[in-house]
């Protein structure tokens, strides 16, 4: 795999940082105990909380006048996930960046009991509340796969108002078609990302992870996505599995820009999903990948990095 402006070793040494071999920046008074490689990532985190009191991590890139996007990662996945569009030098130079550590992954806060999971509500204001309290005017959503229900969820309950436009990453849209989904799945459910036992849960992650990519990650990147997978716990999956999905009202009723990027090679949500999204929201522009699988945003970084300036650029000139 080509190198990138985000080197493995930042990748990594942020994936330390985030499964506990040291602390997150959280103040400047701190700033002593974080390591080299963590220091030079030129972030700030922060923690947002929800209206029932959960708290959020958050990490801004970026230029912090310019255009904000908001990116949520997918299921048991991390902000760690966005590193070659949170360190890419030309987007950074333009926009004002956030990523989130969704409710009971990464570094956020990890409560147990399904109420915190499944009612769509919670999520709805987990992503109003980041887009208030970190001050982002009218940003750029960018949804990764299960983070296509969350976007959902933030427009019942809160409508498109608050946002420019939207960017749907091989995401989740609707469950209304078998169409939609791919060979693999299965392995979000009990086979493999919700296995019982440590062992079976750890290879299960693997293989979930495996499925995700057509272009396969170099050992060092594939490692600190393990890790940060594992920070989801069982009991956070499970309360992920068995949300309805049921958006299409709302994407029909949308009238902001929304681009549809997907990996035609993806083996957990099939093209058909991508199509269906562009085809009910009025005026959707889809961008396929004919080379990727369910991250081109990590297997075509070149690519989605340039779609993505040039979508938020458009989104500035039109609001």
């Amino acid at each position: 795999m080509n190198q990138h402006p985000a080197s493995r070793r930042h990748v990594v040494g942020l994936g330390a940082a985030a499964i506990g071999f040291a602390p997150l920046p959280v103040a400047t008074a701190k700033a002593q105990q974080v390591p080299a490689m963590v220091e030079t990532a030129a972030y700030t985190p922060r923690f947002v909380s929800s209206p029932d009191g959960v708290r959020l991590a958050t990490y801004e890139f970026g230029n912090p006048q310019g255009p904000a996007i908001l990116f949520l990662h997918g299921f048991a996945q991390a902000a760690l996930s966005w590193d070659r569009q949170l360190r890419n030098p030309e987007l950074s130079r333009e926009f004002r960046m956030v990523a989130i550590d969704l409710r009971g992954h990464g570094m956020s806060a990890k409560p147990e009991g399904d109420a915190f999971y499944k009612p769509g509500q919670v999520w709805a204001d987990d992503v109003r509340s980041v887009i208030a309290e970190l001050g982002l005017r009218r940003p750029v959503l960018v949804g990764w796969s299960y983070a296509g229900r969350i976007i959902g969820d933030y427009l019942t309950a809160h409508g498109a108002a608050a946002l420019a436009g939207i960017n749907y990453v091989d995401a989740s849209s609707s469950l209304g078609d078998p169409a939609f989904l791919g060979p693999d799945v299965g392995l979000l459910g009990p086979q493999a990302m919700l296995a019982p036992g440590v062992e079976g849960f750890i290879d299960g992650t693997i293989r979930f992870l495996r499925a995700c990519f057509a272009r396969q990650p170099e050992p060092a990147d594939f490692q600190t996505m393990l890790a940060f997978n594992m920070l989801a716990p069982h009991y956070v999956r499970s309360g992920l599995a068995g949300r309805p999905a049921r958006y299409e009202d709302v994407l029909k009723s949308l009238r902001l820009p929304v681009l549809v990027s997907h990996g035609e090679k993806d083996r957990i949500l099939a093209t058909p999903m991508a199509r269906f999204t562009a085809a009910t929201v009025p005026g959707a522009r889809l961008s396929l990948y004919p080379d990727s699988g369910h991250a081109p945003f990590w297997e075509e970084p070149d690519r989605y990095n340039h779609e993505l300036t040039e979508f938020v650029r458009q989104v500035q000139v039109t609001r």
